[in-house]
């Protein structure tokens, strides 16, 4: 057998797993299906555009430092970080938003100004917040999550009502504060977990702390210039790289995986760490018998939203928008059961708009503008360009009349993606686009094992798995079930 440990995928669960074994002195080979790395952090160049095909926010940018400064480095040492001010603007309505300040004393301000004694009520929460984040990302995280006697420990245990595991934020949020507009703001993080706030536990307000005291940031280039140094990392620390190689199926002897076939043959591992779509290597990859869980179970799952994309070029600059705009203008709830309670295409949907040539000139041609638009929708959808060509008029007629700008006669370059996308590029479960909801029951370690309980030489990292959805979680994801591959001496 190899001495090699084969990766299969190059999101960032997979590049930070493969970095960490590399530079333990393990030798490490990338088997990605697609011609480049990033997984949903890909990119796509067009008629003078760069688009970011997947993430647009970068938070928590500690967690980011923190991966690089492990192997000697610095985020600046390969990318340019710039904080964004304002963080974001929300829209309520046509001429009525409210921009939401990086500078904290304005923040206070910008809450007292619509609902008086907020301010120190939002200072009582981010303090809470605060803790949260503490116990929550330094603390927690970081654990395999294979049993619950890794989070019984006195700080957990003791600090358990102070952490608010078992009530929701929503419940939280809507006692401190009854403006529905800063109900609203304070809500929207969790949306990056995948589920409604009312099903989010009140651990989850830490996500509060990241977006209002550590910041909105942004990589000059893109969000895929962290894929590229990330992966230049893994290269100087020998990791060697394979695209176009989608792996086809995981080769066995009776109690260990022996390999990976690509293109037809079989390559000799003596481990193999799955970041490819979880359900995916469970059911294509691996026999019945050797899988972790049933199809029952994988339905029975709380999944994050998919989502419908347009990537848009414009020939013209834009006022009336900021870098992250989030449009509130309709209810929020009625979108909401429309993707959780009854998965159904919304009737009046709530979408987000990312403009980062605001920001950054290099993502666009000179005088130009550069549109990422998503709105959140239920995996599994039935999803055609008849639909897609739908909602893009009826977002575009939304924009337009919300802000002002016209659009739709701008756009120079177009492009969709959609569940079908999320499926054929990915091979994710049902076309999420964001992994496995964040709910009580399905936190820590009451999410799919990293460690296949019939093959102990293979393992599993990413959205679907410890500790969920979202970019730093997974990049948190790879180096967690790498440590715990180092610690066991595979």
């Amino acid at each position: 057998m190899s001495d090699s440990i084969a990766v299969i995928g190059s999101g960032f669960a997979s590049l930070a797993a493969a970095t960490t074994l590399a530079a333990a002195g393990e030798k490490v080979n990338v088997y990605e299906k697609n011609e480049s790395a990033g997984g949903r952090a890909r990119k796509f160049e067009t008629n003078g555009f760069t688009f970011d095909m997947g993430p647009s926010w970068y938070w928590m940018p500690e967690v980011f430092e923190k991966y690089f400064n492990r192997f000697g480095k610095s985020v600046s040492d390969y990318y340019d970080l710039v904080r964004l001010s304002p963080s974001y603007r929300v829209y309520f309505g046509k001429g009525d938003f409210v921009d939401v300040p990086a500078n904290k004393k304005e923040l206070f301000e910008l809450f007292e100004s619509i609902e008086k004694g907020s301010a120190q009520e939002l200072n009582k929460f981010l303090k809470d917040a605060a803790y949260k984040y503490e116990v929550g990302v330094n603390k927690l995280v970081y654990k395999p999550s294979t049993s619950i006697m890794e989070f019984a420990n006195a700080e957990v245990i003791g600090g358990a009502l102070k952490l608010n595991l078992f009530s929701s934020i929503a419940k939280q949020i809507d006692k401190q504060f009854k403006n529905e507009k800063l109900r609203q703001i304070l809500k929207f993080p969790v949306l990056f977990l995948g589920s409604k706030p009312e099903n989010i536990p009140s651990l989850y307000s830490l996500m509060n702390y990241a977006d209002l005291e550590l910041g909105t940031w942004y990589p000059i280039g893109g969000m895929h210039k962290i894929v590229e140094g990330m992966v230049k990392l893994a290269e100087e620390k020998g990791v060697e790289f394979h695209y176009n190689s989608p792996v086809e199926k995981l080769c066995l002897t009776e109690k260990k995986v022996s390999g990976v076939q690509v293109k037809g043959q079989e390559i000799k591992s003596k481990a193999v760490i799955a970041g490819a779509d979880y359900h995916h290597v469970d059911k294509n990859l691996l026999p019945e018998n050797k899988r972790m869980y049933s199809e029952k179970y994988w339905d029975n799952r709380v999944l994050a939203p998919s989502s419908l994309l347009f990537y848009l070029g414009l020939n013209k600059k834009v006022t009336n928008l900021k870098h992250h705009n989030l449009f509130f203008d309709t209810d929020f709830a009625k979108h909401a059961e429309e993707i959780y309670d009854e998965p159904q295409w919304p009737s009046n949907p709530l979408f987000y708009v990312c403009v980062p040539s605001i920001t950054d000139y290099t993502v666009a041609p000179e005088g130009c503008e550069n549109l990422f638009v998503l709105m959140p929708i239920a995996p599994d959808l039935s999803d055609n360009e008849e639909m897609r060509e739908r909602y893009f008029n009826i977002l575009l007629n939304r924009l337009e009349d919300i802000t002002g700008e016209q659009i739709k006669n701008h756009v120079t370059s177009k492009r969709s993606y959609c569940v079908e996308d999320f499926k054929s590029d990915y091979n994710s479960y049902k076309g999420n686009a964001y992994g496995l909801a964040n709910t009580l029951t399905q936190t820590a370690f009451l999410k799919p094992k990293l460690q296949n309980r019939h093959l102990p030489n293979l393992f599993y990292t990413g959205q679907l798995t410890t500790p969920g959805p979202g970019v730093p979680p997974s990049l948190i994801s790879g180096q967690v079930v790498a440590d715990f591959m180092l610690n066991k001496k595979l």
